[in-house]
């Protein structure tokens, strides 16, 4: 009964990738999705470019599973020798932008949140969200429309894990630093370089380690990634920014390694924002432990996804290779989204809340 619900999703994910959709421009996508839910009888709720619609027998009595992933991508790099934006199929391979991070793993619990709906007696209620600028983490994504859903019991969030659980991944807060220095004149040797006072602080960063090391996660991680200073080659900058990259884990809120940075740096530390903080899912949760049944294992996973930013109990696992997403040619198998979607079944039936 899963072949025709297969072969409709690989269809679907061939008009997702025709049709652009980069972060903060995915009407076009939304639009898509949203009609081919309405086709099948589904009452539709749209906010900006997310998409989501309620399982038909909803009872709010039941707890609810929530099925996201996202529709955005990211833009094309300069590395492509196919045409992005049209899906090429070569025997078992299907490429195009954005094919395998998130398209799979979405086309593949929409046809979950179908088959289920009408073939399964389930003891939750199930909502399928496909949200927008998940690849920026944008204000105007899951986030925007996290208030305006039920409770959520369990979120599964789809995105390429080669269908391993990650039940932790890391957090993130960017950090803007500048050192402060006094301009004079090179010649003269005037002035108080701000480079060098940046110099050394990210000479600490380097060196610094937070205590704390996760078992699943590893160390908090930091990479000064950009730098700049100066105006004029004779004139001694006054001041020198420059970022850090911050990954956490889940020992570590944003907001105190934001505390503990600012007392061993001299410049100042500002974050762009706090809110992408470590998840994840204790091992001993129904579906992890199903999911170790099942045969699968789990991992932590170094990349961010939506996970970051839903305030409840969350799994990421998807379709495809996490290695591919973000590449040039950027592909998907086909054999691996039939198998993603049997693995989805296969986990979400039965009682995940005994």
């Amino acid at each position: 009964m899963l072949a025709p619900y297969i072969h409709e999703a690989i269809e679907l994910l061939q008009q997702l990738i025709a049709t652009p959709s980069l972060s903060r421009e995915e009407w076009a996508t939304a639009d898509l999705l949203e009609n081919f839910l309405q086709k099948k009888g589904y009452v539709v709720h749209r906010k900006m470019n997310n998409v989501w619609a309620y399982c038909l027998d909803y009872q709010a009595n039941k707890p609810t599973v929530l099925l996201n992933s996202h529709h955005d991508t990211v833009k094309p790099n300069q590395g492509y020798t196919l045409d992005p934006y049209q899906a090429i199929l070569q025997g078992d391979c299907l490429y195009g932008l954005g094919s395998n991070d998130a398209g799979a793993s979405l086309v593949s619990l929409l046809a979950v949140f179908l088959y289920l709906d009408k073939f399964e007696k389930l003891p939750y209620n199930l909502i399928f969200v496909a949200s927008a600028e998940e690849e920026i983490s944008g204000v105007n994504g899951i986030s925007l429309i996290i208030n305006d859903l039920p409770k959520i019991d369990l979120g599964i969030v789809g995105e390429p894990t080669q269908m391993q659980m990650a039940v932790a991944e890391k957090g993130l807060v960017v950090l803007d630093c500048i050192a402060y220095g006094k301009a004079g004149h090179a010649a003269r040797n005037e002035g108080e370089n701000a480079i060098y006072k940046a110099l050394a602080d990210i000479q600490r960063v380097q060196n610094f380690e937070f205590p704390q090391v996760s078992p699943l996660l590893g160390k908090v991680k930091l990479s000064v990634t950009q730098i700049e200073a100066g105006y004029q080659h004779n004139v001694v900058p006054d001041i020198c920014k420059f970022v850090i990259d911050v990954r956490s884990n889940e020992l570590y809120a944003n907001e105190l390694i934001v505390s503990i940075l600012q007392k061993e740096l001299t410049s100042e530390i500002k974050p762009r924002s706090l809110r992408l903080n470590s998840s994840g899912i204790p091992i001993a949760h129904p579906i992890v432990q199903k999911g170790l049944a099942l045969g699968l294992t789990y991992f932590g996973s170094p990349t961010l996804s939506d996970q970051a930013l839903m305030p409840f109990s969350t799994l990421k696992i998807g379709v495809g290779d996490s290695a591919r997403s973000h590449t040039a040619d950027e592909f998907v198998y086909l054999s691996e989204i039939e198998n993603g979607i049997k693995i989805y079944v296969d986990l979400l039936q039965g009682d995940l809340f005994p």
